[in-house]
This record gives C-alpha cells, sequence and structure tokens, in this order.
C-alpha cells in the first residue's frame, strides 16, 4: 500500500508524551468502569472500554496523518493472529463441560478430599485447593466452594483465618495459572503471542518451585499451631457417590491429554480428543446425568447425543444434597468463554490502532532506554502489571494492557514471547487478589469471609511468584531467546 511509508515517516515523529495519552486515559476510564460495575465491568463494559481507548489513539494518529486504513489493516492483522487463542478457548469451554458430566472434575474432587489430614491442615489446603483450581480452571469458582469449606474447617480447629485463607488462595492460584480452563492462562499467551501449551511447560519453571516454597512455609506455619477438631470429609464424599459413578478409570482421560501436551501435540487436537473423550466417558459412566441433560428421562442415541452436547456448549448444572458441590459442579462450556473472546478481541483493535500510530514503539523505546538490561526489562513489566492491579483494579487488565505494550520490546531483545506470558502470569495475574479494591482482591475476601490484609501476609504463592520470576530473569535462568529462523 502507498500509504504505508507515509504512516511510517509520520508515526517516528510521534512523542513520548502522545504516545502515552491513549494509555492513560484508558487506564483512568477503565478504572473509573470497574468502579461503578465491580465484579460486571467483565461482562462487556471495559471490553467497551478498550474500544473506547482505541478511538483515542486513532486520534492520535490522525493528527499525525495515519490512514485509517492503515490502523485497521493493523487491527485485521492482531485479530487474526488470536484465531488460534480463540479456538482453544472455545475447546477449554467445550473440555469444561464434558469433564464434568462425566465425573472426572468430581472424581478429582472426591480423591482430593481424601488427602486433607488434621495434622497437614495447612498444606492440605494448598494441595487440594491446588487440584481443584487445576480441575476447574478457576480460582474464583475453588474459593467459593471447596474454600469456604476449608475456612470453616480451619476456624473450627482454632487456627488464624488469615492463614486458611491464604493456603486456600495459594493453591487456588497456582491451580488458576497452570489449568489449560483458564481463562487467564489462555489470555496471557494470546497477549505475547504464544501457544497455551509452550506457556504453561514455561511456567512451571518458576511456578513449581514457587508452589514447593509455599508448602514449605505452610508445613513450617503449621507445626506451630494447635489443631483440634476433625476434619470428617465424608459428608461431602457420599454427596459425590450420591450423583457420580466414581472410579479411577476416568483419570484415563486426563492422563491421555496430559501425555499429548507433554509429546508437544498441536493443542486443538489433544483439546478435542479430551473433548471427544469426555463425553465418550460421560456416556459410558454417567448414563443418568447424560440423559438428563439430554432433557429425557432415559438414556438413548437422541438424549445422549443431546446431553453431550448440551455439555459442551451450554451451562451444566449438577445438583448434589451438599450445597457447596452444586455450586462447584457448574461448567459454562463454549459460551461460557465468549466474554474472554469478547475482551480479546476489543484488546486486539487498542493493540493495533498503537501499534499502527507508532505509539506502541515509542513507548517500547523509551522503556528499553530506562530498562536497558534483560532484568530491568522483566522488572519493569512486574512493575507495570502490579501497577494495574492497583490502579485499574483488574487481573484481566493488568494482563492485556502490559502485553501488548511490551511485546515489541521482549522482541526487540531477542526474547522469546513466552519470556513475557510467563511474566504476565507470575505477576499480573497472582498479585491481583492482593489488593483490596482489586475485583479479585473485593471478592476472596467477601466470599471467604476474610479480610484482604488479614490474609495477605500468607497467601505466599501470590507474594513469591513476581519474586521468583526476577530472580530467574537476573541470573538468565530459563530466558529463551527468539529463534529466528
Amino acid at each position: 500500500m502507498d500509504t504505508t511509508p507515509e504512516a511510517t515517516d509520520t508515526t517516528k515523529q510521534l512523542s513520548l508524551f502522545k504516545a502515552l495519552i491513549p494509555v492513560i486515559l484508558l487506564v483512568a476510564i477503565l478504572a473509573f468502569n470497574v468502579y461503578v460495575f465491580g465484579d460486571d465491568a467483565l461482562s462487556g463494559s471495559n471490553q467497551f472500554v478498550l474500544l473506547l481507548g482505541g478511538a483515542i489513539a486513532a486520534i492520535v494518529g490522525f493528527t499525525h496523518k495515519v490512514p485509517y486504513s492503515t490502523m485497521l489493516g493493523k487491527v485485521s492483522k492482531n485479530i487474526k493472529s488470536t484465531a488460534g487463542a480463540i479456538l482453544i478457548l472455545l475447546m477449554v469451554g467445550a473440555l469444561s463441560g464434558t469433564w464434568l458430566l462425566s465425573g472426572i472434575i468430581p472424581a478429582m474432587v472426591y480423591y482430593g478430599l481424601q488427602i486433607l489430614n488434621p495434622d497437614i491442615f495447612l498444606p492440605a489446603c494448598v494441595v487440594i485447593c491446588a487440584i481443584i483450581s487445576i480441575a476447574t480452571g478457576s480460582s474464583w469458582t475453588t474459593s467459593a466452594t471447596v474454600g469456604i469449606a476449608l475456612v470453616g474447617i480451619g476456624g473450627a480447629m482454632g487456627i488464624h483465618l488469615g492463614m486458611v485463607a491464604g493456603a486456600v488462595i495459594s493453591g487456588a492460584y497456582f491451580g488458576d495459572k497452570m489449568s489449560p480452563l483458564s481463562d487467564t492462562t489462555n489470555l496471557a499467551p494470546a497477549m505475547a503471542g504464544t501457544d497455551l501449551f509452550t506457556h504453561i511447560r514455561y511456567m512451571t519453571f518458576t511456578t513449581v518451585p514457587t508452589l514447593v516454597v509455599t508448602l514449605i512455609l505452610f508445613i513450617i506455619l503449621g507445626l506451630t499451631q494447635d489443631v483440634s477438631g476433625s476434619t470428617d470429609t465424608v459428608s461431602t464424599q457420599t454427596a459425590i457417590t450420591e450423583i457420580f459413578n466414581i472410579n479411577g478409570r476416568l483419570f484415563i482421560v486426563p492422563v491421555i491429554v496430559i501425555i499429548l501436551i507433554v509429546k508437544k501435540t498441536e493443542p486443538l487436537i489433544a483439546l478435542m480428543l479430551g473433548i471427544l473423550l469426555g463425553g465418550a466417558f460421560a456416556v459410558i459412566f454417567q448414563p443418568e446425568l447424560v440423559a438428563k441433560a439430554g432433557g429425557a428421562k432415559t438414556l438413548n442415541f437422541i438424549s445422549g447425543y443431546k446431553g453431550v452436547m448440551n455439555a459442551i456448549t451450554v451451562e451444566t448444572v449438577i445438583e448434589t444434597s451438599n450445597k457447596t458441590l452444586s455450586e462447584l459442579f457448574v461448567a459454562g462450556g463454549m459460551t461460557k468463554m465468549l466474554n474472554t473472546i469478547w475482551l480479546i478481541i476489543c484488546a486486539m483493535v487498542f493493540g493495533g490502532v498503537m501499534e499502527a500510530i507508532g505509539a506502541l514503539k515509542t513507548i517500547s523505546r523509551a522503556l528499553l532506554s530506562i530498562a536497558n538490561s534483560i532484568f530491568g526489562l522483566f522488572t519493569s513489566t512486574v512493575a507495570s502489571c502490579i501497577a494495574l492491579n492497583i490502579t485499574a483494579s483488574d487481573q484481566y487488565l493488568a494482563i492485556v494492557v502490559p502485553g501488548k505494550m511490551f511485546a515489541e520490546a521482549y522482541k526487540d531483545k531477542g526474547l522469546a514471547p513466552e519470556n513475557l506470558s510467563r511474566t504476565l502470569e507470575d505477576s499480573g495475574t497472582v498479585t491481583s487478589v492482593l489488593v483490596p479494591w482489586n475485583t479479585c482482591g473485593a471478592y476472596q475476601s467477601g466470599v471467604l469471609g476474610v479480610d484482604t490484609l488479614s490474609y495477605l501476609p500468607y497467601a505466599f504463592f501470590n507474594i513469591l511468584s513476581p519474586i521468583t520470576t526476577l530472580i530467574f530473569a537476573a541470573f538468565r535462568i530459563k530466558i529463551r531467546k527468539l529463534i529466528k529462523g
């Protein structure tokens, strides 16, 4: 296009002040929007604010004679680059539905509760919440269900509720980070420009050591507690077995998917197989539930087909005699992922316009001039994520905005995009819950009934995660270089 050179020449003249105008206004409007809408901000208003940020960036671009066609072309290219991530998100939603209906997720909960032991209650809380959060892909769901029960048990034992809540949150956010079902785990690589399973594999280098240190700290802390009372989980397990046919064969499906992931099978192939196997196992092991999901009393081909398809596409709710479990055993299917997909598309609009007008390049150069070392770049990323969690009050925005701003800077330093995606999660996802006015902090505090500042000192995993990623950066541990092809 003959207008591209003109756009390149004019965008070079964009000052840092003008480049930051869309970012500053975006953060300010987002902060106000979250203040007004609270948890409902992600239902659509935040997405529109991102489009508004793109419009503001476009106005800046027009003042520098950047053609509309150039901006739209860059937006189209950005959205096209997220096609794989969007498809994976839809597959992840479908997977959660079939794995719930088949009893795979309930089996994880059932066997996870068996490791609860009064003598090691705090580290057990971490492990249980980690298992359930990996299975569900949601720290919020884990805290709102099993987390509430564990806080109640810990309170009956006389353990400081801040400690119990800190253990619950530590485990829940470990699972949230590592689960392919998690929206933030899908969002971070989409923003950085890498794929889901590369991101997860690369996160293990910092996340697993952080979890190990967290468990050690809780074991030490647990030794100082005078534990009394009981941790009877029989009624909970009974409620599960009343509805589901629980047996070890259900784990065949997740084991197959894990093996495929380890062998670097294409994510869409691994997830699709997991969905199909989950549906097949649902028909084999939970025929009554499948029939009910299909709107029938008995299982036949039509009701079976309809039940599995409903689990894949729309919300699936499994009612049990235990209210806590009924709240846990809910899967949204593909429809649950639409808000996150909407967010990604709107973020790509903002990022595309910012890139087209040269704002991201100007900001990247400024950041690189300040953080002229690799460690400085990682530090800037961590600081930006934490700052956005404090100012914009939302973990998704703490991933989206720095993800788009820093992508070019990491590329200029010759760093693979998984370095950025890992850092976004290590600092953006996990620190959100430490801020009282952040949507995550407010939610967790309200659900668990423990003040944010009370559990903050004991949310070891969340505190240590950004520190671990900076230690790895400082000593150049597992810092992957960009492969030039």
